[in-house]
């Protein structure tokens, strides 16, 4: 074991050298097995621990090169401008336009950070509210609450628009393709669909596409019995003639 240092310079060097180093690098760096020491130590430098790894790296908060929204890695661990993840979730919520769900936090903060919003959220610091069975973490101000409300509520209905609009070309796609059909054919197309619509699927169906509710309903059930072997595409005797060698005489 080395003699201890106890120099906050001899920290300061293997940070700058290493940039990013653990609990036990700075300890050996220090010749030390006491902890203590080293957040003593550690207190007279500008540093950051990361907020990913549960804190298990340490950097100095000058070696960070933070992009536009305040974060930072080397390639192993994350560090944020804000400090802990319970910070960096508080303010990417407060700043959010409507709000944030803990997967859209996972994916913006590269983390699982859903037990940091469960107790930011139990400490009063944000609001939570469901938005399609989903909660989604709110600001703890009145003011920011309404307006990322307002803006949640608009991003939903924007949502069930392009939905409605995708329906909508969906269907016109399928009563098109059904027109290539033959007659077999959109009997066990028409059944397929149905299948997929699940219950009312027969009428629903039979609606779309212009025909009789038990033309698709025959059509499922051939289906579901694998009553669908192969026919032939042209008639016995259509097509091209084969071409047989003429004997020589």
């Amino acid at each position: 074991m080395r003699t201890p240092t106890c120099d906050a310079a001899a920290l300061k060097r293997l940070l700058e050298t290493e940039r990013v180093c653990t609990l036990d690098d700075l300890m050996r760096a220090l010749g030390t097995p006491v902890r203590m020491t080293v957040f003593r130590k550690l207190s007279e430098l500008a540093y950051l621990t990361s907020y990913s790894h549960r804190g298990k790296y340490y950097t100095l908060r000058a070696l960070c090169r933070f992009d536009a929204d305040g974060l930072w890695s080397d390639g192993r661990a994350w560090f944020s401008r804000f400090g802990t993840l319970q910070n960096t979730c508080r303010h990417f919520v407060e700043r959010s336009e409507a709000g944030l769900a803990a997967t859209e936090l996972d994916a913006a903060l590269h983390v699982d950070t859903r037990q940091a919003v469960r107790r930011l959220h139990r400490r009063g610091l944000l609001e939570r509210e469901k938005f399609d069975g989903v909660f989604v973490y709110l600001s703890a101000r009145a003011s920011d609450q309404r307006r990322q409300r307002a803006a949640r509520r608009e991003t939903a209905a924007g949502g069930e628009a392009a939905e409605a609009a995708l329906a909508h070309e969906l269907n016109a796609a399928i009563v098109l393709f059904f027109g290539l059909l033959d007659e077999r054919q959109r009997r066990c197309y028409a059944g397929l669909e149905s299948l997929k619509v699940g219950a009312g699927g027969d009428a629903r169906i039979a609606r779309l596409l212009g025909i009789d509710p038990h033309t698709v309903a025959k059509g499922r059930r051939q289906l579901l019995a694998g009553d669908v072997a192969s026919e032939r595409l042209r008639k016995p005797g259509g097509g091209r003639p084969s071409a047989e060698k003429k004997r020589r005489g």
